[in-house]
């Protein structure tokens, strides 16, 4: 029994002897000690190094907000592309009108000349009188809360003093002055615009129509003349008073 283990060690021994006459680790994986080609170990012997992923750049703070307002697909492209134009129109819009509010006798000018062209034109094409009837009700419907308070002091209280000893305060409109001239300018040019369709000019006997506004606007002032009596304030702001220091 002993000869076999003597000649398995000798074995080991010649192999570790010819180990090292060739520069090989006996102890190393198979691999390690495969025949070298051209350049160098053969490759195909060897594991392939584990391929890592390149790292993509940051994206910048621009590109995300880009991302999160861009549509999904062209569906939302083409539903929000008429949006984003009424959006500007209505910016601009109301750019101007906040410039304009300063010029209010220029305002107040153009709306006389606006109202004027839609007269004239009535006149000459003789139709659309139920259009001209309802813009007379919308217009004396906003003088009515042009020259009433915010506030009826009927209901809740009065709104200015009612004697010398009481705080000045001035007079506030239920209907600003910029939002009674956009009123009727815009009331005026929907109904010059109605005048180009024959839908709207309703054939109705004219002076019946007249006459009917006539008494509706003589009734509705005597009624708000009769209001300004009643709890003595006038449509409009008085000087505020001065008092003068002893010499």
């Amino acid at each position: 029994d002993a000869l076999p283990i003597c000649a398995a060690a000798a074995n080991v021994n010649n192999a570790a002897r010819a180990a090292a006459g060739s520069n090989l680790d006996p102890y190393a994986p198979a691999w390690s000690n495969a025949p070298a080609g051209a350049g160098g170990a053969d490759q195909r012997y060897a594991p392939a190094p584990p391929s890592l992923p390149e790292p993509s750049p940051a994206p910048s703070l621009l590109d995300s907000l880009s991302r999160a307002y861009e549509p999904e697909d062209a569906a939302d492209a083409a539903a929000t592309t008429p949006a984003r134009v009424r959006a500007q129109l209505e910016r601009k819009w109301q750019h101007l009108l906040d410039k304009s509010h300063q010029y209010t006798l220029y305002r107040w000018v153009g709306f006389a000349a606006l109202l004027s062209l839609y007269l004239l034109r009535v006149w000459l094409i003789d139709g659309w009188f139920i259009v001209t009837y309802g813009l007379g009700i919308y217009l004396l419907n906003l003088l009515i809360g042009f020259l009433s308070p915010p506030i009826d002091p009927e209901t809740e209280g009065p709104m200015l003093p009612t004697s010398h000893s009481e705080e000045f305060r001035p007079f506030t409109r239920r209907v600003p002055e910029f939002k009674f001239w956009y009123g009727c300018s815009k009331a005026t040019f929907t109904a010059l615009c109605m005048t180009f369709f024959q839908i709207f000019n309703i054939p109705v006997f004219w002076p019946i129509l007249l006459f009917y506004f006539i008494v509706l606007f003589g009734l509705t002032m005597k009624r708000q003349i009769k209001h300004m009596i009643k709890y003595k304030y006038l449509p409009w702001t008085q000087g505020k008073p001065t008092f003068k220091g002893k010499k």
